[in-house]
């Protein structure tokens, strides 16, 4: 049976959660693009909790019934990078820059696409792109998405100010916290990783990644009561996660 979500957390992959509609401001709703516009806030939701079979569906009958619809191309794209499935991805992702290429949150998410094939040059400018449009509702989430492109670069300084910029805006953003939280952890600054994972973990249900990185951070710290506390988390939730073995075996 469907869910139905009243909140929905964005994937750890920051895409756009919130979608432009190609209508005016005034302009009447036909049927067809009601239709549309409704199966694709679905889907963006069953994205969000990470179920992509039936967000799948949902883009489906939303683009059944409007084909240009922009945003349900946007996510189809979208549940297809997802899915590991780049050349759908690269596709649909295309199409939808063809019908509206300023639209910010389009090219964050092509920027996403790009990162991902390893144009991390390719995907700053999109990233760019999208954060010079001053009406870009959410622009914290190219800010990470950037970040995290020019961490996987080794362009750490870089990476960190992008991130700095995204907690301006966004001082809870739970990706922004999870990633200053890792730099800082590599910069062996533990005190002020300690500040963002704890932070990050009072916004979200931490992930085997978020979970090891706090053990990390506490290991260093000689806080052995935190530390059995998150292995005891890795152990209960994710049993058979690599960051669980590595913490069996005491691979700090």
């Amino acid at each position: 049976m469907k869910r139905w979500f009243a909140v929905v957390a964005c994937s750890i992959l920051l895409a756009a959660c919130s979608q432009t509609p190609n209508t005016a401001p005034g302009d009447p709703e036909s049927p067809e693009r009601s239709r549309a516009r409704v199966h694709t806030e679905l889907a963006t939701a069953y994205y969000g909790a990470g179920q992509y079979d039936i967000a799948l569906e949902e883009v489906r009958i939303a683009l059944s019934a409007d084909g240009n619809y922009v945003p349900a191309v946007n996510q189809l794209g979208l549940i297809h990078l997802a899915l590991g499935q780049t050349e759908d991805a690269e596709r649909e992702l295309e199409r939808a820059i063809r019908i509206d290429p300023d639209n910010p949150s389009i090219n964050n998410n092509y920027g996403l696409l790009l990162c991902s094939m390893g144009d991390a040059a390719g995907a700053m400018r999109y990233f760019e792109k999208a954060l010079s449009d001053p009406l870009y509702r959410t622009p914290e989430l190219a800010y990470v998405n950037a970040a995290v492109c020019l961490k996987n670069q080794g362009d750490y300084y870089r990476s960190e100010q992008f991130l700095r910029r995204a907690l301006a805006i966004a001082p809870d953003q739970p990706k922004a916290l999870y990633e200053m939280a890792d730099l800082e952890f590599r910069n062996g600054e533990f005190d002020s990783a300690q500040y963002f994972i704890t932070r990050h973990l009072r916004g979200v249900l931490p992930g085997p990644d978020a979970l090891w990185l706090a053990a990390r951070i506490e290991k260093r710290l000689g806080n052995n009561v935190a530390l059995e506390s998150y292995g005891a988390q890795l152990n209960r939730r994710f049993p058979d996660s690599e960051q669980t073995r590595s913490f069996n075996r005491g691979t700090f």
